[in-house]
C-alpha cells in the first residue's frame, strides 16, 4: 500500500498535484478540508462534534480528525493507498497518523513537500481570489499570515519524516507539468 502526505503552503498546487498523483498511482485523495465539510454537511456524529469546536473558534481536536481519517480510510478497503492533503500539520498529528496506520498494518511511505517562493504564493492566491470567492484569498496580510503559520507548524513535520528518510522537498515553481514530473520522478525513485 502506497500512502503519501502531500505538503505545501497555501497556493502551492497541492490539490492539483494530488489529482495527478492519485490518478497515476491509483490512490484515494483525502483532503482534510473536504473531509470536514463532508462530515459536517452529512451531519454525522463526527461532523457535529467537529462543528461544535469550529463554532466556538477552536481547533478540532486531533482525536476527532484522526477518527474522521480512519473512517475514510476504512471506507476504501480496495484502495492501493492514500494521499493525505492538509494533514498532519503538527508532529503530534503525524505520530497519531502513524499509530492509526500502524494499527492497519501500513505506514506513510513518503512525505512530498512542494517548495514555492512566498511571493509566488501571494500572487497565486490573489489570482485565485478572482474566482474562489474566499475572502481570505483576497487579503495579502491574511495570505502572508497563512504562509507563516504553515511554515511554523509544518516544518517540524517535514523534519519528523526526514529523520526516518521519508521526506522529499520538490521544487513547486514552474508549470504544472514540470511540478508533476518532478513529483513522479521523486516518488518513482523512492519506490524503486
Amino acid at each position: 500500500m502506497l500512502n503519501l502526505i502531500l505538503f505545501g503552503p497555501p497556493g502551492s498546487g497541492k490539490g492539483t498535484q494530488a489529482t495527478f498523483l492519485a490518478e497515476r498511482y491509483d490512490l484515494v485523495h483525502i483532503s482534510t478540508g473536504d473531509l470536514f465539510r463532508s462530515e459536517i454537511k452529512g451531519e454525522t456524529e463526527l461532523g457535529t462534534l467537529a462543528k461544535s469546536y469550529m463554532n466556538k473558534g477552536e481547533l478540532v481536536p486531533d482525536e476527532v480528525t484522526i477518527a474522521m481519517l480512519r473512517k475514510k480510510v476504512e471506507s476504501h478497503p480496495e484502495a492501493s493507498g492514500f494521499i493525505f492533503d492538509g494533514f498532519p500539520r503538527t508532529v503530534a498529528q503525524a505520530e497519531a497518523l502513524d499509530t492509526m496506520l500502524g494499527e492497519m498494518k501500513t505506514q506513510i511511505e513518503m512525505l512530498l513537500s512542494l517548495s514555492v517562493d512566498d511571493e509566488a504564493i501571494v500572487q497565486r492566491i490573489l489570482k485565485r481570489a478572482e474566482t474562489s470567492g474566499r475572502a481570505d484569498d483576497a487579503d495579502e496580510g491574511t495570505i502572508r499570515n497563512r504562509i507563516n503559520v504553515y511554515t511554523e507548524n509544518t516544518t517540524p513535520v517535514f523534519d519528523y519524516y526526514a529523520e526516518q528518510e521519508r521526506s522529499s522537498s520538490i521544487d513547486g515553481m514552474g508549470s504544472i507539468d514540470d511540478v508533476t514530473h518532478r513529483l513522479f520522478a521523486a516518488l518513482d525513485a523512492h519506490c524503486a
